[in-house]
């Protein structure tokens, strides 16, 4: 077995951790699978329910799974019963149902992603006290086998927003979420603030085209609205939306390639530059991926499933990821230097206090 592989991103040791049932550090139960650690029981079982984007949708369920395959490569486990795996909801419905697949396949840590989970993350904990449950982007109050991690999108959105009021020519922004609720509230309130905040900087107005898709797994939705933003003469368009999101990508690629005129693309969750890429009718190699919001939900994913291995896991834990933990941020991307500069101020500020970012929208 390889050397367990240490959590790079520092961000539990100093991550905000709110004691949701009894402060005791109890741990939760393990079942024997026949490894060994240190003379510890531990297991090596752990599956990922997707939320309804799906494990590939270049996003948030894809950064889970991606961290959850470097845990499984760092002690050469295998895909499959004995080792990790996903399971892919289609609908909300298949929530409760794949858990129950996972219990019934035999993994002992089982890992929620995504709000929408929250009520059959807690309907099964409850069921199966013996089992590790973790939920993420939601909490679960008063039970000690399940971890809640959730993200201060707003930081990293605000400086989302910082970048685009600096870089628009048309001084019109977009943003396109997924469903209402507090998560994506973090990033819409966020963002807004962040463009106000560099448009007085720069001494100009800037407006943000705003919109809801109503769904996280529709990118013929993303793509509709984003043409309609576009049109509007927003030239650049922060998504919060998973897979619905693509659609916002594929909606920019046409226009660039088209060569009309530039426009942009913020990515969410994880650096999505790759999805930026796009030939200019001239033949040459460019990019409309401005930056992306960062959110560590492959270390979290990664972190917990080597506690579980360990013995180490601690239910009855709220861990709260934001910059000042590196559990949110922003990607360099196409920014240019005099952008990343008023980023990287802003970062400070919110990381000293000065800054305070709202969770909610403004009521309007």
């Amino acid at each position: 077995m390889k050397k367990a592989k240490v959590f790079t991103m520092g961000i539990l040791a100093a991550a905000v951790v709110l004691s949701l049932a009894g402060c005791s550090g109890k741990k939760s139960a393990t079942t024997d699978t026949g490894s060994k650690d240190s003379g510890k029981t531990t297991t090596k079982t752990v599956a990922l329910i997707t939320d309804t984007g799906g494990v590939d949708d270049r996003s948030f369920n894809q950064s889970a799974w991606e961290g959850l395959e470097a845990w499984g490569k760092t002690h050469d486990f295998t895909r499959g019963n004995k080792g990790f795996q996903y399971f892919q909801s289609k609908s909300e419905s298949d929530y409760v149902a794949n858990i129950n697949s996972a219990k019934a396949a035999g993994f002992k840590t089982i890992f929620g992603i995504g709000y929408k989970l929250q009520p059959a993350i807690e309907q099964s904990a409850k069921k199966n006290p013996k089992l590790n449950f973790v939920i993420i982007d939601d909490s679960i109050k008063g039970l000690d086998n399940v971890v809640s991690a959730t993200f201060k999108d707003n930081e990293s959105s605000y400086l989302a927003g910082i970048a685009a009021a600096y870089t628009t020519k048309t001084n019109i922004v977009g943003f396109v979420g997924g469903a209402k609720g507090d998560v994506i509230d973090r990033f819409d309130a966020g963002y807004a603030e962040g463009v106000a905040a560099g448009a007085k900087e720069l001494g100009k107005s800037v407006k943000v085209i705003n919109q809801y898709a109503g769904d996280f797994s529709a990118p013929d939705k993303g793509k509709s609205i984003a043409q309609g933003m576009y049109q509007q003469g927003a030239d650049i368009i922060f998504h919060a939306s998973g897979a619905t999101g693509n659609g916002v990508f594929q909606e920019a690629k046409a226009i660039n390639q088209a060569g009309s005129k530039k426009v942009w693309v913020i990515g969410v969750d994880r650096d999505q530059s790759d999805e930026g890429k796009y030939t200019t009718k001239d033949g040459d190699s460019a990019n409309f991926t401005l930056t992306s919001t960062l959110k560590g939900v492959n270390k979290v994913t990664e972190d917990l499933s080597e506690k579980a291995f360990k013995g180490e896991f601690k239910g009855g834990q709220h861990i709260i990821y934001g910059l000042k933990d590196d559990g949110v941020g922003l990607a360099k991307g196409q920014l240019s230097a005099k952008t990343q500069k008023a980023v990287d101020q802003a970062k400070q500020d919110i990381i000293d206090g000065k800054i305070t970012v709202s969770e909610h929208p403004a009521k309007k």
